[in-house]
């Protein structure tokens, strides 16, 4: 940790805002591949308060190659589960039969599942650790309250009054972020009406690494499977979508009532289920920021773009700006530029920007697709699914898609160092 005494003489190559995944990552990225690089992390949120996230994340085969990389991906696959099979279906919660429309097999090389489903303590742990062993400063509790740049570098304020100087803040603060407020970057915003419910379910028979995504009216209503936990028993993670009003009231309401509904969309094929935690809801919208750099600052992760979860694609778009901004900001110091310089920066902005926003529309609109009861929409977009799985090749273009690892890759997706 940074004295807070010392703190005001403090300088740091680069400054990471945030402590999530995202920020821990870039922070470990490029404090492995570069030693001699001062890193250091601020994050506004209370010490500790990550360790009692309850919610579980899913990880892309290529970010599982680059958390190999980086040397935590050993601690964290005893606890990882792989996902074997994907199956996705199209009705309507009352209907009787659910016809499986499409099923994806879970690999993309012999032995490789194309995702993983992981604790988010165990993520956040182990990235922890890393950056502790690798001897990067963590000041948590502590929010930024305004930033100076000039040409050789940039001074971020902290909320108790002290200063850090670096040459380049990294802001992976959040889709709320503050910092791309302050850097007077505009984003492109809207709603969607909906909200995500997500909890974690137990239940009576294993699920065998299979997931399945259900496109219901409202939303789509997602069981990733989990590993079972110390005592044996099945368990997995819910994201489930509806209509913002009818969530609000779910999750508020008689738990009663809200096991009702969950059996209703989960169905009884893994036997009795039981809420194993408190339910909690967050409002979907996508937001995407009309400039990933200003000068001396990066957006990275969800600062840079809020997408809905029906592809399950966030944290990973989040994980490939983390690998792409560590490659251009390694390189550039290799060579002795500047690496907060704008025009370094933007070679990040020019790799990522067309990706995310690809991804963005793509989410956008799938859900304004599967997320409606329109008789006509459903007969096309279930002749749709059904071609797709009758067609090998694009089935595999998918799961490349889904793994992480197509288009221009950067290294540490493909598991190779910076």
């Amino acid at each position: 940790m940074v004295d807070r005494k010392e703190a005001d003489k403090a300088s740091v190559d680069v400054l990471v805002a945030g402590a999530g995944y995202v920020g821990l990552t870039v922070a470990v990225s490029l404090k492995q591949a570069r030693p001699s690089l001062g890193v250091a992390i601020v994050d506004a949120a209370p010490a500790g308060v990550w360790q009692k996230d309850g919610r579980a994340s899913a990880i892309a085969a290529a970010a599982c190659r680059m958390l190999e990389q980086l040397g935590v991906w050993d601690e964290i696959a005893p606890e990882a589960q792989a996902i074997t099979e994907m199956i996705i279906t199209d009705s309507r919660a009352a209907d009787p039969v659910r016809p499986v429309f499409l099923t994806f097999d879970g690999e993309v090389a012999p032995g490789e599942a194309f995702a993983h489903m992981v604790a988010n303590r165990d993520l956040n742990g182990a990235l922890r650790r890393r950056a502790e062993k690798l001897g990067i400063d963590i000041i948590e509790g502590m929010a930024v309250s305004a930033f100076d740049t000039n040409g050789v570098g940039i001074t971020v304020h902290l909320a108790d009054g002290a200063a850090l100087k670096a040459r380049l803040l990294i802001a992976a603060d959040g889709v709320n972020s503050k910092l791309r407020d302050m850097a007077g970057i505009k984003t492109v915003k809207w709603e969607y009406g909906q909200s995500g419910i997500v909890c974690t379910v137990a239940h009576e028979r294993p699920h065998n690494g299979r997931a399945e995504e259900h496109f219901l009216p409202a939303g789509p209503f997602a069981t990733l499977p989990l590993k079972p936990d110390r005592d044996g028993t099945n368990r997995s993670s819910i994201v489930w979508v509806e209509r913002t009003e009818d969530a609000q009231k779910l999750v508020e309401g008689d738990e009663f009532v809200f096991e009702h509904e969950l059996e209703h969309r989960f169905g009884l094929k893994l036997g009795e289920i039981r809420v194993a935690d408190k339910p909690r809801a967050w409002p979907l919208g996508l937001t995407l920021a009309r400039a990933f750099v200003a000068p001396r600052i990066a957006l990275a992760g969800d600062a840079a773009h809020g997408i809905h979860p029906i592809a399950g694609q966030g944290l990973n778009l989040g994980f490939k700006d983390v690998a792409a901004l560590a490659e251009v900001v390694v390189e550039a110091d290799r060579l002795g530029q500047d690496i907060g310089a704008l025009d370094v920066l933007e070679r990040y902005q020019q790799w990522r920007r067309f990706d995310t926003l690809q991804m963005g529309v793509t989410t956008d609109v799938l859900n304004r697709l599967f997320s409606n009861d329109i008789g006509p929409l459903r007969a096309v977009r279930d002749i749709g699914l059904g071609l797709v799985e009758r067609m090998p090749k694009l089935k595999d273009f998918f799961i490349r898609q889904a793994s992480g690892l197509s288009g221009d890759t950067p290294r540490l997706l493909k598991g190779e160092a910076i």
